[in-house]
């Protein structure tokens, strides 16, 4: 048995990732520094990693060169690169697009004959073919809406919150589902929708306030009925779309025995903190859904010291942990931003694994684009989840296994000192360290 080791360190600003390969020893008794790994024990299916075309990822991509276009696409979807299979896209405009817009501004047009979507075709459309044109093969895209059209809402603008006009359920729910429907004409394979992003927070960008009442009835009773009328009852509904802290109270709020076949899944972000434990709540309390982790990035009005490493494992921490208590898949915020971290029509900047100076046509990967690619690159999508059991809290540790039955266990040490293992498996051993400040990725065959 043998086990391919792939370590990145940061040290003075400078990544470098190393791989190095070597066989198990027979375990003699080993008791101390130990890191279990249990294949037998299978827990939840991991559907894959992704990140968001936005606006913004779209508008960016299109400034660049030919040759960094490429670059960009190898490497999130290319096999050699991040491998991503996910998509999260936009309905109508969101805080990283150029400026607010929707498909469609008419309340008397019933029929969509004014309905368009020029404005994806400008930006997102051609990232996205060009994403999948990489990745060989259709990739599984999530539509979320951040709010309806002005008309609809009940301040009469896309922004500072409002609500959906109870008159309007109906046309909303159907212009979700032609929204739908349009992207699928274009070859997409649209399969997952959150009903609302961040319902819970009045943002002075686009956004729509939903109770948990207003977001199940308007489930129940409109956007359910809009799908099956459409035939798009293939579509994957998630709930919430928004902080962990509150997932397990929105989730028993919305799912009763009614709703129940209604609802595939809960969506989360990160932005509140770990709260690990509301998703392995949910994850115990309904354990045939969905748990998608739907946005997530490093805000510069929160975290504008914070350097390149802990950004990384900002993002790592929270992957391992997430898996751990129950997530099924984890789909990133925007994959592209320049490097102002837009266009964002509020300046509501942010950081990017991945980010391009326009001007001078220069592609900058960062370390966080490195950290997650620790886990994309070698987890595959079906993979399950098994069991480990780690001996001390200076280690993150998650593990799985693909359908092949390779094992991938990912370590994660944040802190500022070597940190000794012995990987314990079947009866064998693997003795290694784990660098001050370093992901390391073990692939097990």
């Amino acid at each position: 048995m043998q086990i391919k080791w792939i370590t990145t360190t940061y040290q003075g600003d400078t990544k470098k990732t190393v791989e190095d390969s070597r066989e198990f020893s027979k375990d003699t008794g080993v008791e101390m520094k130990v890191v279990n790994l249990y294949p037998e024990m299978e827990y939840q299916t991991f559907d894959g990693f992704g990140g968001a075309i936005t606006e913004a990822s779209g508008h960016t991509f299109s400034l660049m060169s030919d040759e960094n276009k490429k670059k960009v696409l190898d490497a999130y979807f290319s096999a050699e690169g991040n491998r991503y299979n996910l998509v999260r896209t936009h309905i109508d405009s969101c805080d990283f697009s150029v400026g607010q817009y929707e498909a469609m501004s008419d309340p008397t047009d019933t029929e969509f004959k004014s309905f368009s979507l020029e404005r994806d075709e400008q930006y997102i459309i051609p990232m996205l073919e060009g994403a999948e044109k990489t990745a060989g093969k259709s990739l599984s895209v999530m539509l979320s809406p951040w709010s309806p059209p002005s008309f609809m809402k009940t301040n009469e603008q896309r922004v500072q919150g409002g609500s959906l006009k109870p008159e309007y359920r109906e046309f909303w729910g159907k212009y979700i589902a032609h929204y739908i429907k349009e992207y699928r004409k274009k070859g997409f394979s649209v399969d997952m929708l959150t009903i609302q992003n961040e319902p819970n927070a009045r943002q002075t960008w686009d956004s729509c306030l939903y109770t948990a009442q207003q977001e199940k009835e308007f489930l129940r009773d409109f956007l359910y009925p809009a799908l099956k009328e459409n035939d798009l009852l293939d579509v994957d509904v998630l709930v919430w779309d928004h902080n962990k802290e509150r997932m397990y109270e929105r989730a028993c709020d919305i799912i009763d025995e009614e709703t129940n076949k209604m609802v595939q899944g809960v969506a989360f972000h990160w932005y509140t903190g770990e709260h690990f434990d509301a998703i392995k709540l949910v994850r115990e309390k309904f354990p045939d859904k969905k748990l998608i982790f739907t946005e997530g990035c490093v805000e510069y009005s929160r975290f504008s010291e914070a350097g390149q490493l802990q950004n990384a494992q900002m993002y790592a921490y929270d992957i391992i942990g997430n898996i751990n208590a129950g997530m099924n898949a984890f789909i990133d915020w925007n994959i592209l931003l320049n490097k102002e971290g837009g266009p964002n029509h509020v300046n509501n900047f942010c950081d990017a694994p991945i980010m391009c100076d326009t001007e001078n046509d220069i592609v900058q990967e960062k370390l966080s684009y490195t950290y997650i690619g620790h886990f994309s690159r070698y987890i595959e999508p079906g993979a399950k989840r098994i069991a480990s059991t780690k001996y001390t809290d200076k280690l993150d540790v998650v593990s799985l296994k693909n359908s092949d039955d390779s094992l991938v266990v990912v370590l994660l040490n944040r802190s500022a000192e070597d940190v000794p293992v012995s990987l314990r498996l079947g009866g064998k051993v693997s003795d290694f360290e784990v660098p001050a400040g370093s992901i390391v990725t073990g692939v097990i065959s």
